[in-house]
C-alpha cells in the first residue's frame, strides 16, 4: 500500500496547537513528534483523553484514541478509568482554593462534552449494562458540580436519551438485516430451449444507464450509512493474537460489513444472470453494452463500488466465455473501465481516480459532486495490510499510536463520504428489481452460458457433460 504521511488535522483542528496536559509524575509521558503523539503507555494515552480544568483534548485525538482503544481495553473498562480520573480531579478542585472551586462548572462542562462526543460517535460502546453503569456513575458525579440550576443534569438527560435512540435504531436495523442476510439465489435448473418473451429483465425496468447508475448509488449510500467506525475497527481489534483476549467485542452482532460485502456479490451475480439468461445473441450483446454504459456512469458519479461489481460480473467465466457475443460488443468503453480497475501496481489507476473524486468532493458545491463510494473490499484490505505491517506495540511496550493515526485517517475519510445525502430521485420500482430479482447460482450460470453458446474445447465439453449428467440425476 502506498505510504501516506501521518495526518495532523482530521476534523478541522490541529493537534499541535493544544495546551499539553499536566501529567506530573502520574504516568509516563507519551512521545510526541511534530506536535502529535506517536507512542505512549495506555495509561498516558487515557490521561491525554480526559479534560482538566485548563485543557480539552483535540477532536482528532478523541476520535483516534476512542477508535483504537478497543484493541487494548474494553469500552466499559475505559469508561471506568475515565471515571476514576474525573473523580480524582473533582476532589482536587473541591479541596483547592475558592478560585479553583469556581472552575468546577467549567470542568463539568468539559467532561460532558467528552461524553457527548463519545456517545454520538461510538454509541455501540454503550450497548452493554457495564458501560451504561459506568456512564451513569460519571454523570452522577458531574451533576454534583451544578446542583443549583440543574443545567448539567438536563444536558446529561438529553445526551442519554439520544444515546438510547441511536442504540435502538441500530438494533432494529440489525434485526432486519439478520432476516435477509443470505441473498436470494435461483438455484434451479435453467434450460432455455425457447425464448421467453414475457420474462422480465433489467431493460424492461430501466433502459437508461444513467438512471440505473443513480439508483445503484442510492443503494450503496444506504448500505454504507449503516457502517460505523467500530465496525471497521474490528478488522484490527479481532486479528491481533497478543491482545485478542482483552478486546473481544460483539462480533456476532455486527453484520454490516458482511451485508455490504454480500451486496457487492449479489450485484455481480445479477449482472451475470441478466446477460447469460438472454437467448438471442443480438439482445445479449445489447445487454452487455448496457451494463458497460451503467458502469461508466457509476465511474462518473464516483460510485466505484458498483462499477467494480459490474465489471466483476462481466468477467465471471460464464459471461467471459461468450466469445460470439463479445465479438459483437463495442469494447472500447469496457477497455477504459478495465484500465481504471487494473490490479497492477496495487490498483494504481483506481487509486488515482479515487483521489481525484475525493478532491472533487472537498471543493464541491453540490451533493452530486460530493459522492465518493470506494471499492469496499479494497478499502478493507488497505486497513488490513496497514495493521499487518505495523505492530500495535513498540519494543519498549508503548502503544504504536502513529499506526492508529493512519488507520483513523482512512476510516475518517470513509465516514465523511458516507454522510453525503444522495441527490438523485429514488425509483422504488428499479430498486426493488435490483434488490429482489432472482439471481442464478454459479452452476445455473454455466448452464445458461452453454445453452447460449456451446462448449468450444475439451475442458468446456467435459464441464457441460458433467452439468447435464447432474441435471438428469436430479430429474
Amino acid at each position: 500500500m502506498p505510504q501516506t504521511p501521518i495526518f495532523s488535522s482530521m476534523l478541522g483542528s490541529s493537534c499541535s496547537g493544544q495546551v499539553q496536559p499536566d501529567m506530573g509524575e502520574r504516568c509516563v509521558d507519551p512521545v510526541y513528534q511534530d506536535g502529535n503523539i506517536v507512542s505512549g503507555s495506555l495509561e498516558a494515552l487515557i490521561e491525554r483523553l480526559v479534560p482538566t480544568m485548563d485543557y480539552y483534548p483535540d477532536r482528532t485525538y478523541i476520535f483516534t484514541f476512542l477508535l483504537s482503544s478497543r484493541v487494548f481495553i474494553h469500552p466499559h473498562e475505559l469508561l471506568a478509568k475515565v471515571g476514576q480520573i474525573c473523580i480524582k480531579q473533582k476532589q482536587q478542585l473541591e479541596a483547592g482554593t475558592e478560585a479553583e472551586k469556581a472552575k468546577l462548572k467549567s470542568f463539568a462542562a468539559k467532561i460532558i462534552q467528552l461524553l457527548k462526543e463519545w456517545t454520538e460517535t461510538f454509541p455501540y460502546d454503550f450497548q452493554d449494562e457495564k458501560s451504561m453503569k459506568e456512564l451513569k456513575e460519571i454523570a452522577h458525579r458531574i451533576t454534583q458540580c451544578d446542583e443549583e440550576n440543574g443545567t448539567v443534569k438536563k444536558i446529561i438527560s438529553q445526551m442519554t436519551q439520544n444515546l438510547l435512540m441511536a442504540l435502538s435504531a441500530r438494533s432494529q436495523y440489525q434485526e432486519i438485516k439478520e432476516k435477509f442476510r443470505q441473498p436470494a439465489t435461483d438455484k434451479g435448473t435453467i434450460l432455455k430451449t425457447k425464448p421467453q418473451s414475457t420474462q422480465k429483465d433489467i431493460l424492461s425496468v430501466c433502459c437508461d444507464p444513467l438512471i440505473l447508475a443513480q439508483q445503484l448509488t442510492h443503494i450503496e449510500l444506504e448500505r454504507v450509512s449503516n457502517i460505523y467506525p467500530e465496525d471497521l475497527m474490528q478488522i484490527v481489534s479481532h486479528m491481533d493474537s497478543l491482545d485478542n483476549h482483552k478486546c473481544r467485542g460483539d462480533v456476532t452482532k455486527t453484520y454490516n460489513l458482511e451485508a455490504y460485502d454480500n451486496w457487492f456479490n449479489c450485484l455481480s451475480m445479477l449482472v451475470a444472470t441478466e446477460i447469460c439468461r438472454v437467448v438471442k445473441k443480438k439482445q445479449r450483446t445489447r445487454m452487455v453494452e448496457f451494463f458497460i454504459d451503467v458502469a461508466r456512469e457509476c465511474f462518473n458519479i464516483g460510485n466505484f463500488n458498483s462499477m467494480m461489481a459490474i465489471i466483476s460480473g462481466m468477467n465471471l467465466s460464464p459471461v467471459a466465455r461468450l466469445k460470439k457475443t463479445w465479438s459483437k460488443v463495442k469494447t472500447a468503453k469496457f477497455d477504459v473501465l478495465e484500465h481504471h480497475m487494473d490490479p497492477s501496481s496495487n490498483f494504481c489507476n483506481y487509486r488515482t481516480a479515487l483521489q481525484g473524486a475525493a478532491q472533487r468532493s472537498q471543493t464541491a458545491n453540490s451533493n452530486r459532486e460530493k459522492i465518493v463510494i470506494p471499492v469496499f473490499n479494497l478499502f478493507i484490505k488497505d486497513i488490513y495490510f496497514l495493521h499487518k505491517i505495523h505492530t500495535n506495540r513498540l519494543p519498549n511496550g508503548q502503544i504504536n499510536f502513529k499506526k492508529f493515526w493512519e488507520i483513523s485517517r482512512q476510516i475518517h475519510d470513509f465516514l465523511t463520504w458516507k454522510q453525503v445525502e444522495c441527490p438523485f430521485e429514488k425509483d422504488k420500482k428499479i430498486q426493488s428489481y435490483l434488490l429482489t430479482a432472482p439471481i442464478y447460482s454459479e452452476e445455473a450460470l454455466f448452464i445458461a452460458s452453454f445453452e447460449s453458446e456451446g462448449p468450444e474445447n475439451h475442458m468446456e465439453k467435459d464441464s457441460w457433460k458433467t452439468l447435464r449428467t447432474t441435471l438428469l440425476n436430479r430429474a
